[in-house]
């Protein structure tokens, strides 16, 4: 009865076991029953507490792990992988595929990918080329290596408008009206595109280039070799006062030296006597951001906002302040604005209009209040990126939107065009010469004219 109610308690193949190895089944129960299985039980679950404890303790590790991979990238980016094989595997099957190997190498491809990445994010971001890279600086510096001559497209001739004061053209004595007929000994053939001169015109400072030139007046040619040097473009153009007392003054492009040349070139109409302003952003496609906070800032108490730009995070955001000693500027102001004026003349127009320090005239502006960011890379290329959109100082989003004019005078695209023609030579003044060279006579201003009245009612309800 005692052994069989002990092995009740015990699978009958342990029992067993024990028996044999006993020798005796009294032996057996006396040993096993009593001692043995007691050793037994308690061994196991020591052993499986054991087992336990290591499974915990692994599970444990492998949390503290994948927290330190996460917070110290000690391991790649499982989606970034994935896509990047994606990516080499059509890399791999086109470069060994395509037709034609000479256009389908790694590097040819990879660029191509590249540019069909960044290029198709908006209208705004692209990847760019060394060259391109180059010449992007170039126009956001203000600066470049060239002769410091303006040259426009006239009857598929190349014909100087100005030559920059101090520069090797001017310097040279090439005056306005000469006729460029070759470069480098090679000629300029009818209709080649502005690009194409420009481009071979410009260079690293200190290099040479040899321009030929033809002087209509005298039917003289000479031919120059001149030595390129950093040439300052002036953006900020046009500066005089009209009717008396109304200062105007035309900004182009917001470079490096915007904000210098409008301080400089509002001092002087101020010297001048002037009581209210026109500043004219008309067809100024942007710039810089510090440029365009600089041309506002005569305007605005030290420390107070004048645009602020707003990333993907909500801590990404940056607030830009004016920092101009003294007492803001305080004459009426009137801005004009059309269907081209964008980024950088958007963020002047907004700031001006939102604070009520001057009414805007025009037509509703571009809307391209977004921020792009360049990223050079390791071979000279650029990425340029939006990182983020702007907004004036009550918080309203340009991107899209635009800034519409408080005063509104839409001009139709012909006169757009003609008016662009007659700010980008203020220089002739003379009616009849205008009309011969540009084929059209010059035409109402009918935009400026309204900015006018504007501040002649302000300036009478001043007084």
């Amino acid at each position: 009865m005692k052994s069989a109610k002990l092995r009740a308690g015990l699978p009958p193949a342990r029992a067993r076991r024990a028996a044999s190895i006993a020798g005796s089944q009294g032996a057996v129960e006396g040993f096993i029953y009593k001692r043995d299985p007691m050793d037994t039980l308690s061994g196991m679950f020591k052993r499986i507490l054991i087992l336990l404890g290591a499974a915990l303790a692994g599970f444990a590790a492998c949390l503290a792990a994948i927290r330190v991979s996460g917070s110290w990238s000690l391991f790649p980016n499982r989606d970034l992988n994935r896509s990047s094989d994606y990516v080499r595997e059509v890399l791999k099957i086109v470069n060994e595929n395509y037709v034609d190997p000479s256009a389908s190498g790694y590097d040819t491809l990879a660029r191509l990918s590249i540019h069909g990445m960044v290029d198709g994010l908006d209208p705004h971001s692209e990847y760019l080329e060394s060259k391109d890279n180059q010449e992007l600086e170039e126009d956001l510096d203000g600066e470049f290596g060239g002769i410091g001559i303006e040259v426009e497209s006239h009857n598929g001739a190349f014909a100087v408008i100005d030559p920059i004061a101090g520069s090797p053209g001017e310097k040279a004595g090439i005056l306005r009206g000469d006729v460029i007929v070759s470069i480098e000994g090679k000629a300029l053939e009818r209709g080649l595109p502005m690009e194409t001169v420009v481009t071979r015109l410009r260079g690293k400072p200190g290099t040479h280039v040899r321009v030929g030139l033809l002087r209509p007046s005298t039917g003289a040619r000479m031919s120059l070799d001149l030595v390129r040097e950093v040439i300052k473009v002036e953006s900020v153009r046009g500066a005089r006062v009209i009717d008396g007392t109304i200062g105007y003054v035309q900004v182009t492009e917001f470079s490096d030296h915007t904000g210098e040349q409008f301080i400089a070139a509002l001092n002087t109409l101020l010297k001048a006597g002037i009581d209210s302003l026109v500043i004219d952003l008309r067809n100024n496609p942007g710039g810089l951001i510090d440029s365009a906070v600089e041309v506002a800032e005569p305007f605005f108490k030290k420390g107070e906002l004048v645009v602020y730009t707003q990333g993907r995070k909500p801590g990404d955001r940056d607030d830009y302040v004016s920092e101009a000693d003294g007492d803001p500027l305080s004459i009426p102001v009137a801005v004009l604005i059309n269907a081209d004026t964008a980024s950088a003349a958007e963020i002047v127009t907004g700031a001006l209009k939102d604070t009520g320090r001057a009414v805007i005239v025009g037509e509703r502006s571009f809307g391209k209040g977004s921020v792009q960011s360049i990223f050079t890379l390791k071979s000279g290329e650029g990425l340029r990126l939006t990182t983020a959109h702007y907004f004036t100082p009550s918080g309203a989003r340009i991107h899209g939107v635009g800034i519409a004019p408080q005063v509104e005078v839409v001009m139709s695209p012909e006169e757009d065009w003609k008016l662009s023609q007659q700010l980008a030579r203020s220089d002739i003044t003379d009616p009849g010469q205008f009309s011969e060279r540009f084929g059209f006579a010059p035409i109402e201003d009918r935009q400026l004219e309204a900015a006018l009245d504007v501040l002649r009612v302000a300036r009478l309800y001043k007084k």
